[in-house]
């Protein structure tokens, strides 16, 4: 399929399979494994859609087993503990994490896996469109294959997966990997048996997408670049920072004592849309903002003074809140 052909070549792969979205993709890698003894290894900091594909698996006793996350270390140790059992390593992560910023040490993490032949399985949905293969001057490096494409991994023992409804806007996902390991999924995946295939028209829509990221994809990752980089300096001018380096999704640090919710409302009040994110390598809550190469940088310039507002406005309230509750305490 030339859809299929097309992702696998972006990502670095031999072979490509669609599915209707991330969760089929992940219950046909698993569901895929076959009788050998192995473990679930996974990054405790990823997207929980992966773990929702292996909890079959759990139920049927294959010992599945987290470790810290961006942690080659304790990976190395977890994987050292299941060799001794005689169990290969399956290892689980996302190639870029939107909660503390930064990209898996995915060599670090094949280096481990390959000691041990085993597996590893990349959730790469957020770099996907987004990072590419390095270079002088690009912040995203180029090409916008993701995080394998980054770091010049590929492997029989990788299995990428991604849905494509992030940076390129269509309502699918793909797994990619060696052709043999690619072949073996595709005739075992009992979701392409049981449930419906990508539409036609998402096909047409991925190959519009990968078209685009061809002829444009360079300039539109510099054009973000730069409103990245404006909005984080906005920003630093008004003592606000974020997490997320050059990424578009910007988490910010709010200051102490600010609610991010009463943040997040009093913008959408103002017209300007966050998202509410918990980070799944860390507790709290914050506030997010999502950049495209679409924005101008007088809209974030406004967006950062909208910021700025809602800040100091969540910080009177919560103060008066305060100063009520200890008068009450005294009454």
């Amino acid at each position: 399929m030339e859809a299929a052909r097309a992702l696998a070549a972006l990502v670095g792969c031999e072979r490509g399979v669609l599915a209707r979205s991330t969760l089929h993709v992940f219950q046909d890698v698993f569901g895929g494994l076959g009788g050998h003894r192995f473990a679930l290894c996974w990054d405790e900091g990823g997207y929980p859609v992966a773990r929702w594909g292996f909890e079959p698996l759990v139920a049927r006793g294959v010992p599945a087993r987290g470790f810290r996350h961006h942690s080659p270390e304790a990976l190395a140790r977890l994987v050292a503990h299941e060799s001794h059992r005689g169990r290969r390593p399956v290892v689980v992560c996302d190639g870029w994490c939107p909660g503390c910023g930064g990209l898996a040490p995915l060599d670090a993490y094949l280096e481990v896996v390959r000691r041990h032949e085993g597996l590893l399985v990349l959730d790469d949905t957020q770099a996907l469109g987004v990072f590419g293969t390095p270079g002088p001057g690009l912040p995203y490096g180029a090409g916008g294959g993701g995080s394998l494409r980054w770091y010049g991994l590929q492997g029989p023992d990788v299995v990428w997966c991604g849905s494509l409804a992030k940076a390129f806007g269509v309502p699918m996902a793909v797994m990619a990997g060696g052709a043999e390991v690619m072949a073996r999924y595709a005739a075992r995946g009992e979701t392409r048996v049981h449930c419906s295939p990508p539409s036609v028209a998402d096909l047409h829509a991925a190959l519009h997408a990968v078209a685009l990221n061809r002829r444009e994809g360079e300039a539109l990752r510099a054009r973000l670049a730069l409103r990245v980089g404006h909005f984080r300096e906005r920003l630093r001018r008004v003592g606000l920072s974020a997490v997320g380096g050059m990424f578009p999704v910007q988490r910010l640090r709010l200051p102490p004592g600010v609610e991010p919710r009463r943040v997040h409302e009093r913008l959408g009040r103002g017209g300007i849309r966050t998202v509410l994110q918990r980070s799944r390598c860390g507790p709290e809550v914050s506030v997010s903002f999502i950049l495209t190469a679409r924005h101008g940088a007088a809209e974030l310039s406004r967006a950062v003074e909208a910021l700025v507002e809602a800040v100091h406005g969540s910080h009177r309230r919560r103060t008066r809140h305060a100063g009520v509750v200890r008068e009450r305490e005294r009454g």
